[in-house]
């Protein structure tokens, strides 16, 4: 059984930092790439940052120079550090696992960023 577990979530002020994290269970985790995605409501789902299994990395354009993502692959679990945390940052956040095959999801965890 497949577990995406998020954890990290909550509400802080404007110009703060969170670390969010996705603990992984049931997948060979070294082989998938792992992302954070994020979705406002009304808004679609989109990728916030991503690490591929053999730690490159990529970013959305209006989190590029704030948030971090990393992974330990000894924990199976990858992270997302924000910092400079904006208001248009306030959403859901979702962690994903993927290989060309198949994708899994997390439940996801609220991060509220308060003006």
């Amino acid at each position: 059984q497949v577990q995406l577990v998020e954890s990290g979530g909550g509400l802080v002020q404007a110009g703060g930092s969170l670390r969010l994290s996705c603990a992984a269970s049931g997948i060979r985790f070294n082989t998938y790439t792992m992302g954070w995605y994020r979705q406002a409501p009304g808004k679609q789902r989109e990728l916030v940052a991503a690490v591929t299994s053999g730690g490159s990395t990529n970013y959305a354009a209006s989190v590029q120079g704030r948030f971090t993502i990393s992974r330990d692959n000894a924990k199976n679990t990858v992270y997302l550090q924000m910092s400079s945390l904006k208001p248009e940052d306030t959403s859901d956040y979702y962690c994903n696992a993927k290989t060309n095959r198949i994708a899994y999801w997390g439940q996801g965890t609220q991060v509220t960023v308060s003006s």
